[in-house]
């Protein structure tokens, strides 16, 4: 077994406090993702409801809508600036977050702007603009874990096996029937479910090698809980390992029955699992040359071996106040 078991997940660190989120009433960058789930639905109104967000806070914001495709090479250019925001969901700011930290940037900022925002909703960020904006000018900040495969960041999980190919046919729906995202995802989970593809990997940490047969490896950025009504949750991202999945089901009806346990809170990690722990870094070997992987939802192609690490509280992110309520969007920003 290349990873150790999990222990029960620790309490998250406590935020600190940034003297000046705005010294000197230098403008702070506002770097949007405009293709982005809730982004896009606000339309032409969307920048200048995000000024007013930020004016409302008492903070002056130079917004700039975006493609996704360029939202790091802007992050680089602003290194020198002591505070950036970007808004989008959870692969456009993993692009933010491994641009901030390579220039040596600053805090960022985040906007919950894309389609499920789940970095924003563990760390307490308000999907309303307004609220967002001012948890930028609280100043409170918060270190969190980076997790990389090949030297490129996620934030939450990468997965390789069904997962992709699941978002390849959800893709494949979406353009040939207009479909939104969440209802392409029936036809894509059937087509995904007929095929059910198996990948042989060889798992190795420095705790030694495991060879998988497995139809979905799921790596996570700091411990996933898997208990009933937690599903998919983190008590930490600042623990400085990785959880590491290889589902050891094989049929058709063995994934189905799998969902529903596991939703259940009724997983058996002996028989469902065929590695199941936690590991700082680790490799994985296929017979392929290059192997699709989604990095927080988005899918791309890796050449392999795969090499997974952690690069413990390299981001410094805007964070609320410990225990503080979210209130409900009322600028579009749901």
């Amino acid at each position: 077994m290349p990873v150790r078991p999990m222990p029960a997940p620790s309490n998250a660190a406590a935020p600190t406090a940034l003297p000046d989120p705005q010294p000197a009433d230098r403008p702070i960058p506002v770097i949007v993702n405009r293709a982005g789930g809730t982004a896009a639905a606000l339309g032409v109104a969307l920048v200048d409801r995000i000024a007013a967000a930020f004016a409302d806070a008492g903070l002056t914001a130079d917004v700039r809508a975006i493609d996704g495709r360029d939202i790091a090479d802007t992050v680089r250019t602003l290194a020198d600036a002591p505070v950036v925001v970007v808004g989008g969901g959870d692969g456009t700011i993993g692009s933010a977050a491994q641009a901030r930290v390579q220039s040596g940037g600053g805090a960022l900022g985040i906007l919950a702007l894309g389609t499920r925002n789940h970095l924003a909703l563990e760390l307490g960020i308000p999907a309303d603009l307004t609220a967002a904006a001012a948890v930028v000018a609280a100043g409170l900040t918060r270190c969190i874990d980076l997790a990389t495969v090949n030297d490129i960041v996620f934030v939450n999980n990468a997965s390789v096996g069904l997962y992709p190919l699941l978002v390849r046919w959800r893709d494949v729906e979406r353009g040939r029937r207009g479909l939104p995202k969440w209802l392409a995802t029936v036809p894509a989970a059937w087509a995904t479910l007929r095929r059910l593809p198996h990948h042989r990997l060889r798992l190795a940490s420095g705790a030694g090698v495991r060879q998988v047969v497995t139809p979905l490896l799921f790596v996570g950025n700091n411990r996933y809980i898997l208990d009933r009504g937690r599903l998919g949750q983190r008590e930490a991202l600042d623990d400085g390992l990785l959880s590491v999945f290889a589902v050891g089901v094989h049929s058709r009806v063995g994934m189905i029955w799998l969902a529903v346990r596991t939703l259940l809170g009724f997983s058996d990690r002996a028989r469902d699992f065929a590695a199941l722990g936690e590991t700082a870094a680790f490799t994985v070997v296929s017979r392929s040359s290059h192997i699709d992987i989604a990095l927080d939802g988005e899918v791309r192609r890796m050449p392999t071996p795969l090499r997974f690490a952690v690069q413990p509280r390299a981001l410094t992110l805007f964070v609320p106040e410990p225990g503080a309520a979210n209130p409900p969007a009322t600028d579009g920003a749901a």
